[in-house]
């Protein structure tokens, strides 16, 4: 078995680390345009096996798609990151004509893996994916509701003064400044709903700063953020490998569910072998399904951009 991780910039060289570490499969392979690249960054991690004790095999390629042949999951990471004050929605243009090549040129070799999608704008490259690989809709997965659900936790626990790993938070929706939906209601500590321990006020927040979470890092770090997104991606990785069957909020084809067709958004769903394998449905009130149609309303728009390219 083989994993593939497309682009070997920062989170997917994290998020291929993550899978070697993991030992989700005998083989990784880490792909990027750039000459050497990917080759030199397989060869800094395969130098940390013997002081860690893993046995995974990470072969790095500048696009030679055949390298990847066979692979059960290909996470496509690659193009233009973020930088401060620029919107996940002003990638359109560059990462469209990038991800599109990429799902072609991996699915020639690998006809039957899952498409894990993490480059920006999530949404909109998902449903790109979607559309023009000509796989079951179950086998294109976009990854953001993962990595928005950990910083809400993070928030959270910052606010709580808690392990993080005992808060239970989803965020639906899309995973957009704002278009993502942090379930604050629904959010709990033990068992106990989180609104039992903060206040209304420290609740909004969280949701707030979860929400502009990634440009809050962006503007300290200079360029997205890596090891959130790779941890993410490898996570959700391992869920469709060892078919664990784990819920994750993630960016799925949605065809009814929750009022919404023809488009990809952040559901909670359950992740296995097949891919994303069923849709759980949650019980929104009044004013959270209006904010995820809201949410829908903005990425539909977004994705009316690719008709233009």
């Amino acid at each position: 078995m083989k994993i593939t991780v497309v682009g070997a910039g920062n989170v997917g060289a994290t998020c291929a680390e993550n899978i070697a570490r993991l030992e989700l499969a005998p083989e990784v392979v880490l792909l990027d345009i750039k000459e050497g690249f990917a080759e030199g960054k397989a060869m800094d991690m395969m130098q940390t096996a013997a002081i860690q004790g893993w046995s995974t095999r990470i072969t790095g390629t500048t696009g030679d798609y055949s390298k990847t042949a066979n692979s059960e999951v290909v996470v496509i990471t690659s193009g233009i990151p973020r930088k401060p004050g620029m919107t996940r929605e002003e990638l359109i243009g560059t990462n469209a004509g990038i991800v599109k090549s990429v799902v072609e040129n991996a699915l020639k070799y690998s006809p039957n893996a899952t498409i894990v999608v993490i480059s920006n704008p999530m949404d909109t490259m998902t449903f790109l994916a979607a559309r023009t690989s000509g796989l079951p809709k179950n086998k294109v997965i976009g990854m953001g509701g993962i990595l928005d659900s950990s910083r809400f936790k993070y928030y959270l626990s910052q606010a709580m003064g808690v392990p993080s790993n005992d808060l239970q938070g989803t965020v639906i929706g899309g995973h957009g400044d704002t278009t993502m939906i942090p379930l604050t209601r629904l959010a709990s500590y033990q068992s106990s709903p989180v609104s039992a321990h903060l206040s209304e006020e420290l609740l909004a927040k969280a949701k707030a700063d979860t929400m502009v979470g990634g440009a809050t890092l962006t503007g300290l770090l200079g360029t997205s953020a890596w090891y959130a997104p790779g941890a993410a991606g490898a996570a959700l990785v391992a869920s469709i490998v060892r078919d664990e069957k784990r819920v994750f909020p993630c960016c799925v084809a949605l065809n009814g569910e929750y009022g919404q067709s023809d488009i990809c958004l952040g559901v909670p769903v359950v992740v296995g072998k097949n891919g994303w394998e069923k849709i759980v449905t949650l019980d929104l009130t009044e004013a959270e399904q209006a904010e995820f149609n809201k949410s829908a309303a903005a990425v539909r728009s977004m994705n009316a951009v690719l008709d233009t390219l």
